[in-house]
């Protein structure tokens, strides 16, 4: 008889598991996906085409119902799960039911960041995580509202390229000196920076937000500097934190995110979790490409063979509002780092190399980024690069020329 899993959370992580426990232990278990938003799994980096009106909501669903009912997995659709009876192996639902699991997976992913802002809670006050916002913003946008989105980061820039697309007129606040401090060096924030003014997105940085006003709905931003900017619609994106208070109610080691091991067990060996929820190694990835990594290592595990996750190269390979932008390991050039630049700022490429030793530790691409995963694989192989080093800036084929 089939052993009972039950995945909780119906989003990336959740589908690529189920993808991946169907190439491995198809009829091992009898798997139920059990999801809070009233709807099929979707591709939530595909919001900002879809808010832009650039693709329809039915392009960002991620698999048919057929493709899970071919697997012989049972949906649970709007239904949150409120509670984790270890003893008795159980998860309770909010409507009431009980459900039974020999295996328990909590892909419940991350929560939008609200800082306590005075007047936070004002009618047009929003944040920027699912299809409902997208539909809540898009009617703001349509009839060219003052749109503020707060936040630099790739979130930020989702929203803000979406809103200017589909009518907005939007103002873009980030706390710091540059966009995607994380990601980006400086002249590459700068690129991107001029790239989003010319869609029609004004960038303000250093700008440190006090709070909201407005009389029955809100009216503006108050900036510290005194500065209040005129906004019908609000936008906060200044990033997300793992959605661990299931986990934590049920007693499971709990820190920044869901406390897992080498094949993604939580302190509980009956109950995993995967994907932005989790935290191995004291790192909590907010990224698709980890957690569909750590999705093939519990697949893996449940299928009783051998499997260890050692955790991932962060890196970021997307069109941001538009623009190309890529970004993996190093990004400034640390001591004893050299870098190799090729920059055209008239076609808007910047193309920067941090290498150690002979070795590429890091590299940054905007606008171009052709050659993305050629690069992240130079980095993840440590290979010696001395070869074709003066031709690194333009790609595979002369790299590989060059090295054979």
């Amino acid at each position: 008889m089939a052993e009972p899993l039950i995945i909780v959370g119906k989003g990336m992580a959740a589908t690529r598991l189920v993808d991946e426990l169907s190439q491995r232990a198809l009829g091992r278990y009898s798997v139920a996906v059990i999801g809070a938003e009233p709807r099929l799994a979707y591709n939530r980096v595909l919001l900002s085409p879809l808010l832009a009106g650039e693709i329809a909501e039915a392009d960002i669903e991620l698999k048919p119902a057929a493709w899970w009912r071919d697997r012989g997995v049972s949906m649970l659709y709007g239904k949150p799960v409120i509670g984790i009876d270890r003893r008795a192996r159980t998860v309770t639902l909010a409507d009431g039911p009980t459900l039974p699991y020999g295996k328990l997976v909590l892909a419940t992913g991350s929560k939008p960041l609200k800082p306590p802002f005075p007047g936070g809670d004002l009618p047009g006050v929003v944040t920027f995580r699912d299809t409902a916002d997208v539909g809540a913003m898009r009617a703001y946008a349509a009839r060219g509202a003052r749109i503020t989105v707060i936040g630099g980061g790739l979130l930020g820039l989702e929203a803000a390229y979406g809103l200017a697309r589909a009518g907005g007129e939007v103002t873009l606040l980030h706390l710091v000196d540059r966009l995607m401090e994380r990601q980006l060096d400086a002249e590459g924030a700068a690129l991107l920076a001029s790239a989003m003014a010319m869609r029609g997105v004004e960038i303000r940085l250093n700008s440190a937000t006090k709070g909201f006003v407005g009389t029955g709905k809100v009216e503006g931003v108050a900036l510290h500097d005194g500065t209040v900017i005129p906004a019908d619609l609000v936008v906060i994106a200044i990033g997300v934190r793992p959605n661990t208070d299931l986990a934590a109610a049920a007693g499971l080691d709990v820190a920044r995110g869901i406390v897992v091991d080498d094949i993604m067990a939580t302190s509980d060996p009956a109950i995993s979790a995967i994907g932005e929820c989790a935290e191995h190694r004291g790192q909590v990835y907010g990224l698709v490409e980890p957690a569909y990594e750590q999705a093939r290592t519990l697949a893996t595990s449940l299928a009783g063979r051998e499997a260890g996750y050692p955790g991932s190269l962060l890196a970021t390979n997307l069109k941001v509002s538009g623009v190309g932008v890529f970004s993996a390991g190093e990004f400034e050039a640390g001591e004893g780092a050299e870098t190799v630049v090729l920059r055209d700022r008239a076609a808007g490429i910047y193309r920067k190399f941090v290498l150690r030793e002979g070795r590429l530790a890091g590299c940054v691409l905007v606008g171009d980024t052709q050659g993305a995963l050629f690069y992240l694989g130079l980095i993840r192989s440590q290979q010696d690069i001395t070869p074709f080093r003066a031709d690194l800036p333009f790609g595979e084929a002369y790299c590989i020329g060059e090295a054979a």
